[in-house]
This record gives structure tokens, sequence and C-alpha cells, in this order.
């Protein structure tokens, strides 16, 4: 059976050997991030899933080191140093949850957006809702 304080100790390990984050760790093996800040703080045991794709991503960590310590890790620093220039080479950025990308709008949508600005009826329109989006994430409600 796995320990979990001792196999979070040697996750941590792995992580910080290759200058990652837990974030960036866990998306160099397309894992869900919550799930490693579970397994590093040992509230978790490590998925078979998980451990699999662990062993895909790094093949120089070996199975019974991360799940039992037996062995030891690094087993080659040469061999694990390339592979850690070529992970940081090929990670991008994670895009932020609030960059605004901007879409061209189709002709036919900016007639439609014109005629609702001048429809005929809008002098007997009330305004129902106002919502006003901030730069930092919030916004501002106002209803009548």
């Amino acid at each position: 059976m796995v320990n979990s304080d001792d196999f979070a100790k040697r996750l941590q390990k792995v992580i910080e050997y290759y200058s990652l984050t837990a974030s960036s760790f866990a998306d160099a093996i397309d894992f869900n991030r919550s799930s490693i800040s579970h397994l590093l703080s040992g509230r978790n045991k490590p998925s078979l899933e998980f451990v699999l794709k662990v062993l895909q991503k790094f093949p120089e960590v070996k199975l019974y080191w991360l799940m039992n310590g037996t062995g030891k890790f690094p087993d080659s620093i040469l061999e694990v140093q390339e592979d850690a220039n070529k992970l940081k080479t090929n990670q991008e950025p994670s895009p932020s949850r609030f960059e605004v990308e901007n879409f061209p709008i189709a002709d036919k949508e900016m007639q439609k957006m014109e005629s609702f600005q001048n429809h005929k009826n809008s002098e007997n329109a009330l305004i129902e809702k106002i919502i006003i989006f901030y730069k930092n994430g919030t916004f501002k409600l106002y209803e009548n």
C-alpha cells in the first residue's frame, strides 16, 4: 500500500527537480491542478491514471521509486537535465481566464446591432437591467 505522505515527498522532489510549480507540473502531465494539490498535501492517494501520466511524461522517473521509494531518483543526471531543458522550452504560458479576445463581427451581426439601436419603439422601452463588467473580473448590477 502507498503511504500518502511519503508519496507526496517523492512527487514534490520530482516537481522541484524540474524547477516546476505544481500548476505547471499538472499542465505538463495534462492532469487536474486541484488533484495535484490534494496529492501533495497527502489528502488523496495517487490513481493509476496519474501514475501512468507521470511515467509517460517523465520516463526517467521509475515506478518503484515513485510508489515505494525503492531505487533512486534521478538515475542519470545528464539525461534528466536534457529532459528538463526540453520540458522548459516546450511549455507555453497558460492563458489568463480574464483575457479578452477580439473577434471580428460579421456584417449581418453588425446590421442586427444597428437595427436594434435604431428601433422605433425604443422611446417607450424601459431599461430593465444594466451590468457593468470591470477589468479586474468584478461587475456591478443595476436593476429597475
